[in-house]
């Protein structure tokens, strides 16, 4: 959880602090109450959203097969934690190089990119409903990394990325 001070403190060993890596770290600390308090909104109402997120699912695509939704539900669980942590520690590469590469390996093997885009756009209306305001800005960023993966920017194949 304490990527961005170890980093400041390793860049530090030998010598005091810079003004901007003072700042970081201020902004950090004096951050630190709003992100627990917005990493505990979202782990308390994740049971509540993510059955509201099932309910509208079967609404708007009742054809879905249960094994479909049942993966896409529980991608966006992960992705939801995943980026709750991230937010709490303020560490994108939580997302980008934990949760990502594997999201999107599932999301092709599965072929749930469809259902994931629905699930994560229901996801986001829970937040809002769930969140306030600030936790919501606080959150969002995070989110919107994992966001892109249902659509995937496919790999495409060209004659220039093969030399």
């Amino acid at each position: 959880m304490q990527f961005l001070i170890d980093g400041i403190f390793d860049e530090a060993e030998n010598r005091y602090l810079k003004p901007e890596e003072l700042r970081d770290l201020g902004q950090y600390v004096s951050s630190l109450t709003a992100r627990m308090s917005t990493y505990r909104a979202v782990r308390d109402h994740e049971v509540a959203m993510v059955q509201k997120v099932a309910d509208q699912l079967e609404l708007e695509m009742p054809g879905v097969a249960i094994a479909t939704v049942e993966r896409s539900i529980k991608n966006a669980m992960l992705s939801l934690r995943y980026c709750a942590m991230a937010m709490l520690s303020q560490n994108e590469s939580l997302v980008e190089k934990q949760l990502l590469p594997w999201l999107k390996e599932s999301v092709q093997l599965h072929n749930t990119a469809e259902v994931d885009a629905v699930v994560f756009s229901l996801l986001k209306q829970q937040l809002r409903l769930s969140l306030n305001a600030q936790q919501m800005a606080m959150f969002e960023p995070f989110l919107a990394l994992v966001e892109v993966t249902p659509a995937l920017e496919e790999d495409l194949l060209t004659i220039a990325g093969m030399f």
